[in-house]
């Protein structure tokens, strides 16, 4: 037994989502990221099961367990009530504890979601707030949205929205008194120390090859190897 993996068991998602695995591969069936992705649910929690230090880096260091994306279907349908989704939570933390999460692509990636998804959370309120929303970095959106973007206090208040507004409505401006409890929740619950990790780890790795914060976000939020489909 290595270090890694007694490092995992002390994760109270591996304690909840791992009740013995008898590699039936149902997970992986039900799976939708395995339908797009290089990624096998079934193989993850073997890697774990192994106890094997050396195996269980290699998939920390990877961009396998970063594919997942947690809707639990596996265990809905797992035989043995495990729940894969749960064990690849765990050894995402471990990634970023450990930075590991540094050595793959969709690793690296994870300082866009914090900036951009935890930037939101905090500043806003919301998970998308649609004024940080752009159709430079979201051309998938189409051209309505570029349209949309540039005449968003319209839109907003023909759809009889309450953009930034004051009390009731959608996207309506939250309190202060509230956005300051979702800073306390991060807080207790180590998010923010979490987020603060994957933003020091960032700013070295921008550092080291002589990139803006800007460049680097850039950078790994555009790049993409093309290995990762299932084709």
């Amino acid at each position: 037994m290595g270090k890694l993996y007694e490092r995992l068991m002390k994760d109270y998602r591996i304690k909840e989502g791992l009740n013995a695995c008898i590699n039936c591969g149902t997970c992986t069936a039900i799976c939708p990221a395995a339908e797009f992705y290089k990624y096998d649910p079934r193989q993850i929690v073997d890697t774990v099961q192994s106890q094997d230090d050396a195996e269980i880096e290699k998939l920390l260091k990877s961009d396998t367990i970063w594919y997942c994306g947690e809707c639990m279907s596996c265990v809905t349908r797992c035989p043995r009530k495990n729940a894969p989704g749960l064990v690849v939570m765990a050894l995402r933390s471990l990634s970023i504890d450990m930075g590991y999460f540094m050595e793959s692509e969709k690793g690296r990636q994870q300082y866009v979601v914090s900036k951009d998804l935890c930037g939101n959370i905090l500043n806003y309120g919301y998970c998308v707030y649609p004024r940080t929303f752009k159709y430079a970095t979201h051309q998938e959106a189409g051209k309505v949205w570029k349209w949309e973007e540039e005449h968003m206090d319209d839109v907003y208040e023909r759809l009889n929205a309450n953009l930034d507004g004051e009390g009731p409505g959608a996207v309506r401006k939250i309190p202060q008194k509230d956005l300051d409890e979702i800073k306390k929740i991060f807080d207790i619950t180590g998010g923010t120390d979490r987020v603060n990790a994957v933003k020091a780890a960032a700013e070295k790795r921008a550092k080291e090859l002589g990139l803006t914060e800007e460049e680097y976000f850039n950078k790994i939020y555009t790049e993409c190897n093309g290995a990762h489909l299932n084709h």
